[in-house]
């Protein structure tokens, strides 16, 4: 079932939509461990007087809120791309294989090379997620029928399934390891800086551009691939862009924040439901909605265990997993 609403009323309901992100950015700025007010916040950027509170909010809160905007938007938009170009609605950046791989090269590099330095973990990070997704792509691609929607989900399960093997095997070989990258492996964005963000940005905004090219020719993919050649489509070019600009969001956020579930899955059925099947409105639905999830999840997770935080990715997952549960149902019923 999807909403019914003329494109005036979609373009309302996304500024209102963008503004509630705006206000759980603040949120995410006053709200933590340490006790802050809206007025101490607005004195931090505009009156900053050096305390211990106005420093926090400037340099730990304020990078904290951007890059769970960002990360959110991007799994979202990496998810509908996926979904679009394998017709599962249960595509993911997990399924893609892009978690698992990036995981992997973290642990490697901590365990054979001692890196730990969160920077490092951000480009090794971001370079294993992107050999994940081609690795993916490349495997999917084989074969005189070229890229097909299952093989293309095989092929992340399978290359999903070899990096989280992989992974256990060294941390079961380093504890140390085990006990450094936990929180990472997790999904995270405490003690993220500015710099983090700013590292991925370049790769993130290849991937606007992307999904500013490609919206409304998914419009024509999702008709069916028969249906898209027939009308002129290049399905082929379209599908290796679309999984370009997972690589650039899915990695680029695993990069910043770790491996966080369930955005990917769950927000582009919401984006769905409310801009009906445009994804010229679907794919600014989701940056937008992925962005208060994850920023919304991500303030919750600093009072279940006060003064102590969950990381978000568990958050997400208690979020996402009975979402998962009623679209698996749902698909079951509907074969």
């Amino acid at each position: 079932m999807k909403l019914s609403l003329s494109s005036n009323r979609k373009a309302i309901l996304l500024f209102l939509s963008f503004l509630l992100l705006l206000f759980c950015m603040c949120a995410s700025i006053v709200y933590g461990y340490t006790d802050t007010s809206w007025k101490m916040a607005w004195d931090a950027f505009f009156h900053f007087n050096g305390s211990n509170e106005h420093i926090i909010i400037q340099n730990v809160r304020l990078p904290r809120s951007v890059i769970a905007s960002v990360v959110g938007a991007c799994l979202a938009l990496s998810g509908a791309l996926m979904q679009a170009i394998t017709k599962n609605p249960l595509a993911s950046p997990s399924v893609f294989g892009i978690n698992a791989g990036a995981g992997f090269f973290i642990v490697l590099a901590f365990s054979l090379f001692s890196v730990n330095s969160l920077q490092a973990f951000t480009w090794i990070a971001f370079a294993g997620a992107a050999f994940a997704a081609m690795l993916v792509y490349m495997i999917s691609s084989l074969g005189s029928d070229g890229l097909t929607p299952v093989k293309l989900t095989l092929a992340g399960a399978a290359v999903a399934a070899l990096f989280s093997s992989l992974t256990q095997g060294l941390l079961v070989l380093n504890e140390a390891a085990l006990d450094q990258v936990l929180f990472w492996l997790a999904g995270s964005v405490q003690g993220r800086k500015m710099e983090v963000m700013t590292a991925v940005l370049p790769y993130i905004l290849i991937g606007l551009v992307i999904c500013t090219i490609i919206a409304s020719k998914l419009n024509v993919l999702v008709m069916g691939e028969e249906v898209a050649k027939s009308l002129g489509l290049k399905v082929g070019t379209v599908k290796f862009f679309a999984a370009c600009a997972v690589i650039f969001f899915a990695g680029g956020a695993v990069a910043a924040a770790g491996p966080i579930a369930f955005i990917g899955v769950v927000v582009p059925h919401i984006a769905k439901y409310v801009a009906g099947n445009d994804y010229r409105w679907i794919l600014p639905f989701c940056a937008v909605f992925g962005g208060i999830l994850l920023v919304a999840a991500d303030i919750g997770a600093r009072f279940i265990v006060m003064p102590e935080e969950v990381p978000v990715g568990v958050m997400t997952a208690i979020i996402g997993t009975p979402f998962f549960v009623y679209i698996a149902r749902k698909g079951v019923r509907a074969s």
